[in-house]
């Protein structure tokens, strides 16, 4: 491998915890960002499950790629398996990804495993909305998670309408929990 880039669609986004040398927009290829994963751990517990995003099949999604050095490569690898595989929701995979200026790469990412019991499926805005409101992890609110996440998409230009809509749905007051 002759480089090693990481691409970030969620919270990975915005605080990515490892040293790079390269961030640049770009669009993975496959998949698309769905808030369908029932977080047990860094968003809700196992009684009462926040929702946090993940890679689900079927079409593209912009994010941010990351480029790591090579002599970080090893211990970045670890920190992302132990932040993203807590419980085996994601599955570890290449995918491939265009940068904002039309380089072609391969980055490491975490799309969701559908047969996994966390795997929400599809769920209404309002569903959605209702999970968020009401969960709170190890990392702190679901709903911190949602609002960070869709500023941060904004800030760098991305819309995600659904999960703008998601937050829309959610009484002003509990946003700023």
């Amino acid at each position: 491998m002759d480089e090693f880039w990481v691409f970030g669609y969620g919270s990975l986004m915005w605080n990515p915890g490892f040293p790079y040398e390269e961030r640049s927009l770009g669009r993975a290829f496959g998949y698309h960002r769905s808030l369908c994963v029932r977080s047990w751990v860094h968003r809700g517990t196992q009684e009462n499950p926040g929702l946090v995003l993940g890679l689900d099949r079927g079409g593209s999604c912009k994010g941010v790629a990351f480029k790591v050095a090579s002599d970080h490569w090893p211990e970045t690898l670890d920190y992302l398996r132990e932040r993203e595989l807590v419980t085996n929701v994601y599955l570890e995979r290449q995918v491939p990804v265009q940068l904002a200026d039309r380089r072609s790469v391969s980055a490491v990412t975490y799309v969701v495993d559908r047969r996994h019991v966390q795997y929400s499926g599809a769920i209404t805005p309002a569903e959605a909305a209702r999970v968020v409101g009401s969960a709170v992890g190890r990392s702190g609110p679901n709903i911190a998670y949602l609002t960070n996440t869709v500023a941060h998409l904004r800030e760098a230009g991305i819309r995600d309408h659904w999960l703008e809509k998601v937050e829309s749905l959610i009484p002003v007051a509990d946003r700023s929990a």
